[in-house]
């Protein structure tokens, strides 16, 4: 972990780096109570394309991590909350700044309270970040009213949801397709045949997604 940075994360640069190029970069958010290596799992399909940045929450929670606390499920801590939002931001904004990273060109990838964070950090950043894939997550209810919130016009966002999550039930699915549609232009919503977690063909999906929304902007 850098002394600057508030997080342990895992950063995997593309083997033919070339010097003075700047790269679209993932940073990754994993699940509560996981850990950055399970991220590393579902990007491996991009190592070549993107510099990708797996962040381990900083709380542990049982053998694994968390970037929060909750009181219950879907009832996060707002404190615990603040502080998370606030330190990924300057996590991202200061990485961009120590790695060869295209400012133009972030995107965030995050599953379950990754989701969330990722969900939430579109909506705070803005078009500081270029675009998001949210896996299996919910946009708490004070980050739409009590929440400073930027333009997310020009922000991608890819927003994905189990058909039989246990966890969050796919309403809440369908509950975030309708909040972003009216946040931003560039919109991709699909439900897959899963409970609470990633199919290969989610994998794919996102994957693919990524490598075109990259491309298509840039420089």
């Amino acid at each position: 972990m850098n002394a600057d940075q508030p997080y342990i994360y895992d950063i995997r640069l593309p083997a033919a780096l070339e010097p003075g190029k700047k790269y679209p970069t993932l940073f990754t958010l994993h699940g509560k109570g996981s850990n950055e290596r399970n991220m590393a799992d579902l990007t491996s399909d991009l190592e070549d394309e993107f510099i990708l940045v797996h962040i381990r929450g900083d709380l542990l929670l049982g053998a694994g991590f968390q970037y929060y606390e909750l009181r219950g499920l879907g009832n996060p801590i707002r404190e615990s909350f603040d502080r998370a939002v606030a330190q990924l931001t300057e996590f991202i904004l200061n990485a961009t700044n120590d790695h060869p990273i295209d400012p133009s060109r972030r995107y965030l990838l995050g599953f379950s309270q990754g989701a969330i964070l990722s969900m939430t950090l579109a909506l705070t950043m803005g078009e500081q970040l270029k675009g998001i894939v949210a896996l299996n997550g919910y946009i708490p209810e004070f980050v739409k009213t009590e929440y400073a919130l930027r333009p997310t016009d020009g922000v991608s966002m890819f927003v994905s949801h189990g058909q039989f999550d246990s966890v969050f039930p796919v309403r809440i699915g369908y509950e975030n397709e309708a909040y972003l549609q009216r946040k931003t232009r560039n919109l991709t919503f699909k439900i897959y045949p899963t409970d609470h977690g990633v199919s290969p063909g989610n994998q794919s999906d996102y994957a693919d997604w990524l490598r075109r929304d990259a491309c298509a902007n840039e420089a």
